[in-house]
């Protein structure tokens, strides 16, 4: 189990076939005075502001509405054969393994629903993605869960069209250190049938970040 949850922070696992979370901010707690003027300063960036039901009603349906980010994402569904590269160190040899996933647009299309099945370490492995468009945040979203651990990975990043790459980065706890540490991704559309993900994640001797992780996805048929 040890050499599973290794894997596990040292790759971040997996995809959106798919997988920010921002940092929070951090509070001081050596400070235990606050000055009136910093305060009236912090209500007033907060003060909420006033919405009409017009207003309501065109963010909501702004928000609702799925676009051209969303029909990007349409264009990843299907049944897709994945070959797995993974890396345990930088100067480790490769370690190879199949797998398969499947993608499909959900909610009107307003989602895309993602799971992947392989194995790790020579044992079954699964693992769910939902990526979105949000229209408010303006960035891509997605959420990672699977059957080697019990928590869920968010990411959040952009697509460059002029690559046809969709670049995702966050913030995970490594289960080994218990330390916070920083973790990305990009998926990269070859062709209509063929798209490359890639990964990195921090070495568990320095910290410092490698790349720990390449999948090569072909779609079936």
């Amino acid at each position: 189990m040890k050499r599973i949850a290794i894997v596990f922070c040292a790759t971040a696992f997996l995809f959106s076939c798919d997988s920010g979370q921002t940092s929070g901010s951090k509070t001081d707690s050596t400070s235990s005075t606050t000055t009136v003027t910093g305060s009236d300063s912090k209500e007033k960036s907060e003060e909420w502001v006033p919405v009409d039901s017009a207003a309501m009603m065109k963010g909501w349906e702004l928000a609702a509405t799925p676009g051209a980010p969303h029909a990007i994402l349409a264009k990843f569904d299907g049944d897709w054969v994945g070959e797995t590269t993974m890396w345990m160190a930088p100067d480790a040899p490769p370690m190879k393994s199949p797998g398969s996933c499947n993608n499909k647009m959900v909610m009107g299309g307003r989602y895309q629903e993602s799971t992947f099945k392989g194995d790790m370490m020579g044992m079954p492995f699964e693992g769910k993605s939902t990526t979105g468009y949000d229209n408010v945040k303006k960035v891509y979203v997605s959420t990672w869960i699977d059957n080697m651990g019990t928590g869920i990975m968010t990411m959040e990043g952009t697509w460059d069209e002029a690559t046809k790459t969709l670049a995702q980065s966050g913030k995970m706890i490594c289960p080994a250190n218990g330390k916070e540490c920083n973790t990305r991704q990009t998926i990269k559309m070859v062709d209509d049938k063929t798209q490359i993900m890639e990964m990195w994640g921090p070495d568990m001797k320095t910290g410092k970040e490698y790349k720990n992780m390449e999948i090569k996805f072909t779609k079936k048929g």
